[in-house]
């Protein structure tokens, strides 16, 4: 007996159910990756986001120990329906991209922010949305592209930590982690300082499809 051989886009129509997405995946660093990571949760078209470490050479990166590396946020997206330039216009306005020192309450080297693109085309649609957002500013911006990706994911706890349910004990008394998560932002000043650096492009850079 000849053997049925489908693809899975055919047999997904026949079932009715819809075909893989055009997955790529995205790193980008904005100071705390909490923030950045519930900033691309938003994003239609985005997949999936995780928190991790990016940019750095040792083995095995942990919170307590990685030298060389920055927070970041790793982005799986489908492409068909947001474009990695339009992704990363979007990324861009809801950082200060005017501070080279760190993002907010968040100092150092570990919170820089930075775009990393992996291969070509995605480092020419960075430097287009760096050209565009120094454009949108009229002044240069301090967010660099970095070439070394090297992500690695972060602990278990760090993942979708603005949405956890779980007790934290804090100066405030013991709160739910995600009221705690929301109290780190607002004392951080993150949305503020944005507001301020991007007035009302802040967080509204249209994503369109891909595209368009």
């Amino acid at each position: 007996m000849q053997k049925l051989m489908l693809t899975f886009a055919t047999l997904a129509a026949l079932i009715g159910t819809p075909a893989l997405a055009e997955q790529e995946t995205a790193v980008f660093a904005g100071g705390c990756f909490w923030c950045v990571e519930k900033d691309m949760d938003h994003v239609k078209g985005v997949l999936s986001t995780t928190s991790g470490y990016a940019g750095g050479t040792k083995a095995s990166p942990t919170y307590e120990s990685h030298e060389g590396y920055t927070e970041a946020v790793e982005v799986v997206f489908d492409n068909s329906v947001v474009s990695y330039e339009a992704l990363s216009n979007h990324f861009l306005r809801t950082i200060d991209v005017t501070d080279a020192g760190g993002q907010f309450c968040d100092r150092g080297p570990s919170y820089v922010s930075a775009l990393f693109p992996i291969g070509k085309e995605q480092r020419a649609a960075a430097e287009a949305a760096l050209a565009r957002a120094s454009k949108d500013l009229g002044q240069p911006v301090a967010t660099p592209i970095r070439d070394t990706v090297n992500f690695a994911d972060a602990e278990d706890y760090h993942q979708n930590y603005y949405l956890g349910d779980g007790l934290k004990l804090t100066r405030f008394g013991i709160v739910k982690q995600s009221e705690a998560y929301a109290s780190y932002r607002k004392a951080c000043g993150r949305d503020a300082r944005v507001k301020e650096v991007w007035g009302d492009k802040a967080y509204t850079f249209p994503v369109p499809q891909s595209g368009t």
